[in-house]
């Protein structure tokens, strides 16, 4: 019987500290979470197979965060906002749950030194004012640095890894569970990074959503993940829900599966139960980067479930990653497409473990239209759309993007929410929070958050299409910017996987109605672009969008890898490449190989 007591979770939705007290209390001794390194072999060493592993039991965990919280109740009060700049590790997690055991507002972000994203962390650091930011004693300077540089407000510097543990393991006063938990700030692939604010409640109601979803329990599930803690996904997957169901997390360096994601694999075969989640583009990675010998040699038979989610799910996708690893035992229905968004706290519809990922073959010119109509059996290239599964614990509504009204099954609309893991909104924009989290519709009760994207319910399960701000729409038809993005990159061998973005542009000649499209694309690797030979291709990827979409593709241009615009949790931003596009960035050299110039303000970044 105390087998079966301890296996339980904290009742009711207790704030995570209370989660975490509790398992602390009843598996004092067992292992919470491990932080995988993988050293650096130096110049010419073979990289680490399996990594050093760093381990925290409950009990340890709990000394390190109440230790954590110690600190910041001395140099600062409840409801004051703390930034995280650390790096991936067992210090992130006894951070974050440091800062809500002191009920202070915790800022998931990331160092200085994270490429290409110094401007948005400066913006972010603005927003929040933080009291104090956190950080270990390897980044502080680079943190002090940073701050005085982008002249970030006087906030001190805390070194985690300087706190002594609480032996004790103190009892704090546990928060109000509609207090902020923390601030979730948004990847910023539309607009300017806004910080959902996160409540108590919210975060532990998604949790246990997806322990319900996924069929997810303390003796059964590990939870295996590389995607950075300040992102909302890693963030709920890797640290809240294990927390509140009671299973042990495995963490690695983001940096570790980008340089060899072979590493993820043998730690997902490595553990019962095992529980990912990664954008779409992970699992193509993962199946072009890993030679099928290497993959035999995995077992993968262990894997519970892989979420694909964060961005637009790809049925090709699925069916490369399945034939690539399910060879080594991977189930099928072990990978499920699913659909979530920051101010949902993460988790909104998913597909579950119990059946094949399904793809509903559509009509593209009634889809172009706004209509789900299953194309024939002799369907002329149907639109292939990947079944989000059902909502997690939420309401769910499809209604006309202008007016609210919900639509029926197989029209196309925005996606609104209801749910108890909807965040309060954005943090110091009341009128952003108004139009977005506490949208009506029309005779129905109640609030609703209008989520921005464009998808229909089909049999009951969601489908999504796409961005409404990113959606093309010329001559009145509907074109959606990802899958003109794969036409092309399927069409142009010297496209790299998921580096171009398509847009539209004013055509110039002062008619306000008239849309050019664009594509720009990063070319390969190491590859010299001869202006003959990408002619060519831009003639080739021209007739193959108008012969699959019915538009006409004004300009393909290549640019240099790494030019493209990437969000914090790797999203291609078609706004900022529209940006830069507009403002001449892209540009060619003398010989006509691709270039690129940052705009000033780029460059003051």
């Amino acid at each position: 019987m105390s087998a079966v007591r301890e296996a339980r979770p904290a009742p009711d939705d207790r704030p995570l500290t209370e989660h975490l007290r509790h398992w602390a209390t009843v598996r004092p001794a067992h292992r919470a979470f491990t932080f995988v390194r993988f050293p650096d072999p130096g110049p010419g060493g073979a990289p680490a197979a399996t990594g050093v592993h760093d381990s925290l039991t409950w009990r340890g965990l709990h000394r390190r965060a109440t230790a954590v919280a110690a600190e910041l109740t001395r140099r600062t009060g409840p409801g004051e906002r703390v930034a995280l700049l650390l790096p991936q590790g067992l210090d992130y997690v006894a951070a974050f749950l440091g800062c809500l055991y002191a009920r202070v507002i915790a800022v998931p972000l990331f160092g200085p030194q994270l490429p290409g994203h110094s401007g948005r962390l400066a913006a972010v650091l603005h927003d929040c004012e933080p009291a104090c930011l956190l950080t270990d004693s390897a980044t502080a300077g680079a943190v002090r640095d940073f701050t005085a540089r982008h002249a970030v407000p006087g906030a001190p510097v805390i070194e985690t890894d300087r706190i002594p543990d609480d032996e004790d393991g103190r009892t704090l006063p546990p928060p109000d569970p509609d207090d902020i938990a923390y601030l979730q700030y948004t990847s910023g692939s539309t607009r300017t990074p806004a910080g959902v604010m996160i409540t108590h409640r919210n975060v532990v109601a998604n949790a246990r959503q997806a322990a319900g979803a996924f069929g997810l329990a303390a003796d059964t599930t590990t939870s295996v993940g590389w995607l950075p803690l300040f992102h909302d996904m890693g963030l709920v997957l890797s640290v809240a829900a294990p927390v509140t169901g009671g299973w042990p997390s495995v963490l690695m360096d983001p940096v570790a599966f980008l340089q060899h994601p072979v590493r993820w694999l043998r730690l997902l075969g490595g553990y019962p139960g095992t529980l990912s989640a990664a954008p779409n583009f992970a699992y193509d990675y993962c199946a072009r980067r890993v030679p099928a010998p290497e993959a035999a040699r995995l077992r993968l038979d262990r894997v519970a479930v892989l979420i694909n989610g964060s961005e637009p799910v790809r049925g090709a996708t699925l069916e490369r990653f399945q034939r690539a690893f399910g060879p080594a035992g991977l189930r099928p229905q072990a990978q499920c497409p699913a659909y979530g968004l920051a101010e949902a706290t993460v988790l909104a519809c998913a597909d579950r473990p119990d059946s094949v990922p399904r793809q509903v073959a559509c009509d593209r010119a009634a889809l172009a239209r706004g209509r789900v109509v299953p194309a024939g059996p002799a369907g002329d290239d149907p639109a292939l759309l990947v079944d989000c599964g059902a909502p997690a614990g939420q309401r769910i509504r499809v209604t006309d993007p202008d007016t609210g009204v919900p639509l029926p099954d197989g029209h196309v609309g925005e996606i609104r929410l209801r749910g108890p893991n909807i965040g309060l909104g954005y943090w110091k924009h009341a009128g952003r929070t108004a139009g977005t989290f506490a949208a009506p519709l029309p005779g129905e009760a109640g609030e609703w958050l209008r989520t921005g994207d464009l998808g229909a319910l089909h049999e009951g399960r969601l489908l999504v299409t796409g961005r409404a701000k990113d959606l093309i729409i010329v001559d009145g038809r509907n074109h959606y910017p990802q899958d003109i993005e794969e036409t092309v990159q399927n069409t142009v061998t010297s496209v790299r996987t998921d580096r171009a973005a398509a847009f539209t542009v004013p055509d110039g000649n002062g008619d306000d109605d008239g849309e050019l499209l664009v594509v720009v694309a990063e070319h390969r690797q190491n590859l010299t672009v001869r202006q003959d030979e990408w002619a060519a291709a831009e003639r080739l990827a021209r007739t193959e969008v108008a012969a699959r979409h019915g538009i006409r593709l004004h300009r393909l241009v290549a640019v240099p890898p790494g030019t493209v615009p990437r969000t914090s949790s790797g999203k291609v931003s078609r706004t900022a490449c529209r940006t830069r596009y507009l403002a001449g960035c892209y540009r060619s050299d003398a010989d006509g190989a691709p270039g690129y110039t940052p705009d000033p303000a780029e460059a003051r970044r």
